[in-house]
């Protein structure tokens, strides 16, 4: 459990709650969590690599602007078919890695730790990334630019997916459309509105669905398909996790079902 915010009413004995943090205490918590320390650090010694071998002012835009195009479509298409997917929990060897990446923070969303990607998963998918895109097009220093980048977007990705899930009502009208959408997807149908800051790539692969009445709600919306039945069959998720799946987090219950559970 992490310790960056001295307040046992903010946590639910496992981890912070963003449903009863507020944007104060978020800021806190994310400017000293670990995790995003060490993206800061990442994309501060990439800038230094950049700026040692730097490739020229066209080669490091150029690197910049093809990430910054092409983290969203890669975040969907990880998001949709491998995240959503069902091949990694059916398998022994990864089914913890599906449990960490996505299972737990579906199963409750408003769950700090988890909502958090684990370095040692997202840095190597960034670089596999981002690296080849700037060393093609300027060397070394072009490819620092390319993976400081992605790391720089993932910074902003982890503090929009918070806000997303935090108890707090963005004053600006596009986050607060980006946070409804993003809503819709963890307690409505899973299976849509997979990003995160934009919808664009939703749009042009079909999965964006504007609210509620769009379609019928997700059995699915909180376990995504690894229901009691898989369990049964798959059972190394449910082994770890110590409980059979949830059809509904703790963070959507009433505070006094959640006392009497």
């Amino acid at each position: 459990m992490s310790g960056t915010l001295n307040n046992s009413s903010l946590k639910t004995g496992r981890s912070f709650d963003l449903g009863k943090m507020n944007l104060r205490q978020l800021w806190v918590a994310y400017l000293t969590y670990p995790t995003i320390l060490l993206y800061f650090a990442l994309v501060i010694a990439s800038a230094a690599l950049a700026a040692y071998f730097f490739a020229g002012w066209w080669p490091t835009l150029v690197s910049l602007v093809a990430v910054v195009i092409v983290y969203p479509v890669v975040w969907y298409l990880l998001h949709r078919y491998v995240l959503h997917g069902r091949i990694l929990y059916k398998m022994k060897w990864t089914a913890a890695l599906w449990k960490r990446i996505h299972f737990d923070h579906h199963q409750d969303p408003h769950l700090l730790d988890v909502l958090f990607g684990a370095p040692v998963t997202t840095l190597p998918t960034i670089g596999a990334v981002t690296i080849p895109i700037g060393y093609l097009i300027g060397g070394i220093g072009a490819a620092a630019t390319a993976f400081g980048t992605g790391v720089a977007i993932t910074c902003i990705y982890e503090f929009f997916h918070c806000i997303q899930h935090l108890n707090y009502k963005p004053r600006s009208s596009w986050i607060q459309r980006m946070k409804a959408r993003h809503v819709l997807h963890h307690f409505h149908d899973e299976d849509g509105n997979f990003g995160i800051t934009s919808f664009v790539v939703d749009r042009i692969f079909g999965s964006y669905y504007l609210d509620a009445k769009a379609r019928p709600r997700s059995p699915t919306v909180f376990n995504l398909g690894y229901d009691v039945k898989e369990a049964q069959q798959y059972p190394w998720v449910m082994d770890l996790t110590g409980a059979p799946p949830r059809d509904r987090p703790d963070g959507a219950r009433p505070t006094e079902n959640r006392k009497a559970a």
